[in-house]
């Protein structure tokens, strides 16, 4: 019996510090720096900017775990630990602040329609009818944007970034409200499911896999398309973060690269980066990465630093 409470306790105990190593944030707020990649992670919800002008916001965007309807989540710990390593240093004499916009509450014209997994499991034909989850996701930037710059905030100083959904509702915004930032940061830019696994990619190519994907899907094909055209046309000055292996936009990102004033940055083409393990999650933060979509939350990604904080300088 008493073997049998250890037990108890013991998985008790694992479980809470797995927990910890995944759990959600679901709100807004700045990043507490921190020194080092393992340190508890802080937020400040007060919307204050002293000294606004001597300040480098960059507001970062989370990914979703469904496209066009509500999500119950916002932000994992895991994937804010780089930007609170980052949050603090300073550029050009500017100190960096990173703020954390949750937008898991917003929902699509077509998302409310089509129910809980919408479009990512029902055929539709398309176009889009009404706004869409990510339309909102951009004006909700687009606010957020505004309110800093209402405090005193110069646009070049404020970054739009994010992650996933959040990396693809950076291009969006980027593309059409260049004009409102200094730039953007996207991190592995995906919202239309597993593509790159999904369809094969890798091994039956690029052209014959998005066939399949029209086919089966073209409702959501001709949207993704459209979406890129837009991206295209904006032509602005960004840098993404993209890796092969990534199962979701991998091996379907070489698009970017015909875009003349992007900085493509392709991560790797392993689990390491420079040379270094990549490691993420676990309880003592040191398990080895296994999805390569996120390889931009592990303590492998620090080597990329220099380069954000380069390309801002170069914004400024």
């Amino acid at each position: 019996m008493k073997k049998f409470l250890a037990l108890i306790i013991l998985s008790l105990i694992l479980g809470s510090g797995v927990a910890n190593s995944i759990e959600s944030i679901k709100k807004d707020g700045f990043l507490i720096p921190t020194n080092k990649w393992k340190d508890k992670i802080k937020i400040d919800e007060n919307f204050e900017v002293k000294n606004p002008e001597d300040k480098i916001i960059i507001i970062y965007n989370h990914g979703s775990d469904v496209n066009d309807v509500k999500s119950k989540n916002c932000f994992w710990i895991r994937e804010l630990r780089n930007w609170a390593q980052l949050a603090g240093d300073k550029i050009n004499g500017k100190e960096i602040m990173v703020y954390i916009h949750c937008q898991g509450q917003l929902e699509g014209d077509l998302g409310a329609k089509l129910g809980k997994r919408g479009m990512w499991m029902k055929k539709w034909e398309g176009p889009y009818p009404g706004t869409s989850k990510m339309d909102r996701r951009v004006e909700g930037n687009l606010e957020v944007i505004k309110k800093f710059t209402n405090l005193g905030v110069p646009k070049k100083q404020i970054f739009m970034s994010g992650h996933s959904c959040g990396g693809w509702a950076t291009l969006r915004l980027t593309a059409k409200y260049m004009n409102e930032v200094g730039g953007g940061i996207s991190l592995m830019p995906a919202c239309f499911w597993n593509l790159s696994k999904k369809y094969k990619v890798k091994k039956d190519g690029y052209e014959k896999a998005m066939e399949k994907f029209h086919k089966k899907y073209p409702g959501m094909a001709e949207w993704r398309q459209a979406q890129i055209d837009i991206i295209k046309e904006g032509n602005a000055p960004i840098l993404i973060f993209t890796h092969p292996m990534d199962p979701y936009e991998g091996l379907t990102s070489d698009w970017m690269d015909d875009i003349p004033n992007v900085k493509r940055v392709v991560v790797s083409e392993k689990k390491k980066v420079n040379g270094k393990k990549c490691n993420t999650a676990g309880s003592n933060w040191e398990e080895p990465l296994k999805d390569l979509h996120i390889i931009n939350h592990a303590d492998c990604f620090m080597h990329y630093h220099p380069l954000i904080k380069k390309y801002i300088s170069s914004r400024l």
